[in-house]
């Protein structure tokens, strides 16, 4: 599975790390999610 930066899961866990609710280090290392997340908080 490949998960992009616009994909729903990888909108949901930026939210969460924009509210402070989570940080970045909490996302799972599951397939490329991590730098998804990454590449999404970037832009």
């Amino acid at each position: 599975m490949i998960f992009k930066p616009n994909s729903a899961i990888v909108r949901s866990y930026v939210i969460l790390i924009l509210a402070e609710k989570m940080t970045y280090e909490e996302v799972p290392n599951l397939f490329n999610l991590r730098e998804a997340v990454q590449e999404a908080l970037e832009i």
